[in-house]
């Protein structure tokens, strides 16, 4: 159950596809940015579950490429280049480097918003991607059930860093 200081909100339940799809798409971003907040730097970076190298600050990263790749550099077709941390040497460097917290959290919050005009300015669902074959309904499909697995993983993440549980 949801708490009163819970400020996410759901799209409403007889809404249309488009409004459905961005709607949880937002509340899983906005599940991701509650995930991480009122933490410390260090806490962001700590692997709380040995053996897991797995970390909050490293689930931003991630979910940042996703941002990048599905939406950004597929479906729009910007020309964009990899993040820092993420390069042939260091391909899983969303995850393993983790040195710039603000920097991370910062990147995290300009793809959503890039994201967020890529997907207002489509004209419609069955819009195919400008370097890649889906469409637009498909993007925003697989972008969320990124969003919402990796959610899961943050949800166990935080608990064990304070204690703090919740969707």
């Amino acid at each position: 159950m949801r708490g009163p200081d819970d400020d996410r909100t759901e799209p409403p339940a007889t809404a249309d596809e488009r409004t459905l799809l961005i709607g949880w798409l937002d509340f899983h971003r906005a599940t991701l940015a509650r995930k991480c907040a009122g933490l410390s730097e260090e806490q962001l970076r700590r692997c709380p579950v040995p053996p897991s190298t797995l970390t909050l600050i490293g689930l931003v990263r991630h979910l940042t490429e996703i941002e990048r790749l599905y939406i950004r550099h597929g479906f729009a077709g910007e020309s964009i280049s990899a993040l820092q941390y993420v390069t042939d040497e260091e391909p899983e460097g969303d995850f393993d480097l983790l040195d710039d917290v603000p920097g991370s959290l910062a990147a995290w919050q300009e793809h959503v918003e890039a994201a967020r005009k890529h997907v207002a300015a489509s004209p419609d669902l069955d819009a195919r991607g400008a370097r890649s074959p889906e469409t637009l309904r498909w993007v925003l499909t697989k972008v969320t059930q990124e969003y919402a697995r990796h959610n899961g993983h943050a949800d166990l993440l935080r608990q064990v860093l304070d204690g703090a549980t919740g969707e």
